[in-house]
């Protein structure tokens, strides 16, 4: 099995299986794609004249300019900022049976994108699939000999514009049916894997400062980060529980920050025919690479991949037994990955664990393998079951006890439990201290001193975290409604209290 992941992650890395030498992922940034024997037998479109000649042009450019990114670097992974750094960088591929795909699928998606926009280029085309534009230049080529395009016109940079014959248009809504998707080409289930392995969260283990600065927007005591520390390197799982208010969901929200800033994951992958979108705008967020120096990108980094921040996924009450399994859309004919598959390497919080529309012991029953072996299995709609890594640290945040809510066999899975509890005196007035210039006030002592010694203490009403925010919100606005001044008051605070606490 290992041997099998390394020469998948060889290939993926451009590298010769067993050469890695001990420098793993940390080689590939620094190091020129070199294709293996068996990659150099792989059958690699011939390139024309014409476009030899632009290269050796391109070539002579970049030798006078001086200029990075020129013909023939090494894809560059992006200066990392974050604490860690992921070596992770996925090669371009120079063949379709590299990239692990067929030239009939690559067809549909042309031709399927083709019919919706009309006229495009080849390099249109080949940005559309995220595939190089050598291999979609060639497809193009052999379409036109058999009638599903035309050229309409010459295109810069020995490229031309192409157009659906009656033919082509047949045949791509023949293919539309089927299925509607017509984005980037798949990545192959395999290298997807692999990719998981190498950027997973157990090959980091943050430290104390990694905590510090990951949680350093909040009030965190010491005690606090000494237990979220083994928790968050364990990598496995862990529940917030404790009272409403303490910031329970704010510390799930950071914990991924400690792990490094960013990942590589398909944009869709690709299983017997089957298209699963696994790159999600709502839940992921994009970090594009920098525009290449150069006339053309020759980082030769394979574009089906994505670069994302290591995601945080929040699933609250709206959570159903369907978010977790393949669900295809039947209109599109497009399968959507479930959420545990999009948070692999990153976090996924389950907030308000306990008051989900589905019950928490389908929700247990589902994940208690998983948790225990790291391995998740998914039905397809075409009836095949796939296995995927299950690798993310999963987050059970709770208002409730969690022993009334789970048993024995499933606490012992989830190996840290962490009660969020309320904030001392001194780290009360502190809160009221960070948050007051933000909000635009000057901070006094004197005025918490008169809410606690008022609102209180006489009756033993207990502090949160999110009550010194919350109660100067509600006297910023009362404020602005007298135009006056905001501002830490005696009266201010009764005004305050009297809204917020009416109920509570």
């Amino acid at each position: 099995m290992a041997e099998a992941t390394d020469s998948l992650l060889a290939r993926l890395s451009g590298r010769t299986p067993g050469t890695d030498n001990g420098t793993g992922w940390a080689a590939i940034p620094t190091t020129q794609p070199q294709h293996g024997p068996a990659a150099s037998a792989r059958i690699v479109p011939e390139a024309s004249d014409e476009d030899e000649s632009l290269e050796r042009l391109l070539k002579r450019i970049g030798t006078l300019t001086a200029q990075p990114g020129g013909v023939g670097e090494a894809p560059q992974a992006p200066a990392a900022q974050g604490r860690a750094v992921n070596a992770f960088v996925p090669v371009e591929p120079q063949s379709f049976r590299e990239a692990q795909v067929t030239e009939s699928q690559i067809e549909a998606l042309v031709l399927k994108y083709m019919l919706s926009r009309g006229n495009s280029t080849g390099r249109e085309c080949a940005d559309q699939v995220k595939l190089p534009f050598k291999l979609i230049d060639d497809l193009l080529r052999q379409i036109k000999t058999d009638q599903l395009v035309v050229y309409t016109a010459a295109a810069p940079m020995n490229d031309y514009v192409y157009q659906l014959t009656d033919m082509g248009r047949e045949r791509a809504r023949r293919y539309t049916l089927e299925c509607t998707y017509f984005g980037s080409a798949p990545v192959a289930l395999s290298d997807y894997i692999a990719s998981v392995e190498a950027q997973s969260l157990t090959k980091h283990h943050p430290t104390a400062e990694d905590l510090r600065q990951a949680f350093s927007d909040l009030l965190i005591n010491k005690r606090m980060l000494d237990r979220l520390g083994p928790a968050i390197n364990s990598g496995r799982g862990l529940f917030l529980y404790g009272s409403p208010g303490n910031g329970k969901t704010s510390i799930a929200e950071r914990i991924t920050l400690a792990f490094g800033d960013s990942i590589w994951i398909p944009r869709a992958i690709g299983v017997d025919g089957e298209i699963i979108r696994l790159f999600d705008p709502i839940n992921h967020d994009e970090l594009p690479l920098e525009s290449p120096a150069g006339l053309l990108d020759q980082r030769r980094i394979d574009k089906r991949w994505a670069r994302i921040k290591r995601p945080t996924i929040v699933a609250g009450g709206e959570l159903t037994m369907q978010n977790l399994e393949v669900t295809l859309n039947t209109s599109t004919g497009i399968s959507e990955a479930p959420l545990q598959m999009k948070s692999n390497c990153g976090t996924l919080v389950i907030d308000d664990f306990g008051r989900q529309r589905m019950s928490t012991d389908e929700l247990l029953n589902r994940w208690i393998v998983p948790l225990e072996k790291r391995y998740d299995f998914l039905n397809l709609p075409n009836g095949k079951k796939i296995s995927v890594p299950f690798d993310q640290l999963i987050v059970f945040s709770t208002n409730l006890e969690p022993r009334d809510l789970v048993d024995e066999a499933f606490l012992r899975r989830i190996p840290y439990k962490i009660d969020v509890v309320d904030p001392s005196e001194e780290e009360f007035r502190e809160l009221f201290r960070l948050m007051a210039p933000k909000l635009g006030m000057e901070y006094r002592d004197e005025a918490v001193s008169y809410l606690l010694e008022t609102h209180y203490r006489p009756i033993n009403r207990h502090m949160r975290c999110c009550q010194p925010r919350d109660l100067l919100l509600q006297v910023r606005n009362y404020c602005l409604f007298q135009r006056v001044e905001p501002q830490m008051s005696p009266e201010y605070f009764d005004a305050a209290v009297e809204n917020y606490f009416s109920v509570m």
